[in-house]
């Protein structure tokens, strides 16, 4: 037998086993594709319990308030902006100019550095700074230090480094009221 014969064989075997499956139904199964019972009364009930059911699975949805095409909606207000504090951010780009940018997103505050070597330092560090609030405060600014190699980075050095930020953010806030 060749391949041409082999396949249609299978076929025909494939064909003949699903047909196999559809005989035997009892009346009162549905079968296997859901078929009918055999009375148009049946027919009927089955119709009316399928009715009632999705309308009580439509109620059970409206009372929670919320349904599948949910996923599909934008439900946030376009007008809601996320408030950066401005002389943080400003402070954190000024007092680490010397690192190379790999990320800024003035959206959510976040800030991610590549590796760089600050004036007068010899080891390299990155940095990803998170300002978090749009009040100038050190509670709004998180400061996270990685030294190349991934060795630890001392606390001093971070606090440090935050003072600094912290320092200048001042300073532009003071200019700013200058105007």
């Amino acid at each position: 037998m060749n391949g041409r014969g082999l396949a249609g064989a299978m076929v025909m075997c494939g064909a003949m086993a699903m047909l196999s499956a559809c005989g035997g139904i009892a009346s009162g199964d549905r079968g296997l594709f859901g078929g009918s019972s055999g009375t148009p009364a049946d027919d009927q009930a089955a119709r009316r319990r399928a009715a009632e059911e999705q309308r009580a699975l439509l109620e059970a949805d409206e009372e929670q308030g919320s349904t599948i095409w949910d996923l599909f909606t934008y439900s946030d207000d376009p007008n809601t902006t996320v408030e950066v504090n401005r002389y943080l951010w400003n402070a954190a780009l000024d007092v680490l100019s010397f690192l190379p940018i790999e990320a800024v997103d003035p959206f959510t505050g976040v800030i991610v550095t590549g590796y760089g070597t600050p004036p007068g330092g010899s080891r390299a560090y990155r940095a990803t700074i998170y300002v978090q609030d749009p009040a100038l405060d050190a509670r709004s600014l998180k400061v996270a230090l990685q030294a190349r190699g991934g060795g630890p980075v001392a606390p001093e050095t971070q606090r440090a480094v935050e003072d600094a930020i912290l320092t200048r953010a001042r300073q532009l806030r003071i200019a700013d009221s200058r105007l």
